[in-house]
């Protein structure tokens, strides 16, 4: 079966609402269901991810990076406090990160789990690149702006998942997997997994490359985000083909005067230290 046969089939199968989602899914998609229940609180919170270690983690590590440790010193090491730090809907991002991470699942090719930790990287990376993009620049709500960032690269987690079922999945040209399949099996898990509105439109908006000058928009946010990545998805190793604007392009046509380069400067730390907590 070709390639671009293979995507199709899948794309439907998404379409058709058939998704199989990695069985080590399961516990992080019990306890984001958990954590949607209104009467859900902060002991609460903190009891149901004290068994997870990975969730705990980050968790702590996110507490206590430059974004939300804002002064120095003052480190958190129990989950009550790093949650109650960081807020119940950071801890439904962060719990979200550790499904999209595991929706490649458990791949035993060495390749391919090369593949599932660039895509993470970059995840990472844009993640933290939309929180402070999103409280500089655009003036926008900074944990819609993360969250957006975590889940924007979930299809090709999935894509991953389903590659020992269909050698050579992930070879050829990206346009295939951009034009073919990527919005159809993005919006499906997106879906499945509740996406508001506004985050999903924002990734509609990354999949579109219509990046607006100056950013304005949620979805502005996360294409000037991914466009300022500095580990590119593996998925577009051929070329970038959301938008043609290079890094330097992009902050030249934002901002003449250089204010938008000194707020992203000033924002290093945040990046920097945001973007080595979320990594697993």
């Amino acid at each position: 079966m070709e390639r671009t046969e293979i995507l199709n089939l899948i794309a439907e199968q998404a379409r058709q609402g058939e998704i199989t989602f990695p069985t080590g899914l399961d516990v992080s998609m019990k306890i984001l269901r958990q954590l949607d229940d209104p009467d859900c609180h902060v002991e609460l919170a903190a009891q149901l991810i004290r068994g997870e270690p990975l969730i705990a983690a980050r968790v702590v590590a996110v507490a206590n990076s430059a974004a939300y440790n804002r002064r120095a010193g003052l480190e958190v090491t129990d989950l009550r406090n790093a949650i109650s730090r960081i807020g119940l809907r950071t801890v439904r991002t962060l719990t979200t990160a550790i499904a999209t991470r595991q929706m490649a699942g458990a791949p035993t090719d060495p390749a391919l789990r090369e593949i599932a930790a660039k895509l993470w990287e970059h995840t990472a990376h844009v993640a933290s690149l939309a929180h402070v993009i999103a409280r500089k620049i655009t003036h926008l709500d900074p944990e819609t702006a993360f969250f957006a960032g975590i889940v924007h690269e979930i299809g090709g987690f999935y894509l991953i998942s389903r590659a020992p079922d269909f050698p050579g999945l992930l070879a050829g040209e990206p346009a295939d997997w951009v034009e073919t399949a990527e919005p159809i099996i993005g919006r499906a898990i997106l879906g499945r997994l509740g996406v508001p509105e506004p985050v999903m439109l924002a990734v509609e908006a990354l999949w579109e490359g219509l990046l607006a000058l100056p950013p304005v928009s949620l979805g502005d946010t996360l294409l000037l985000a991914n466009e300022l990545a500095p580990v590119a998805s593996p998925l577009y190793e051929s070329g970038n083909l959301r938008h043609d604007l290079s890094n330097a392009h992009v902050i030249d046509a934002i901002n003449e005067d250089g204010v938008m380069s000194d707020i992203l400067q000033e924002a290093a730390d945040e990046v920097s230290s945001l973007t080595a907590a979320l990594r697993f």
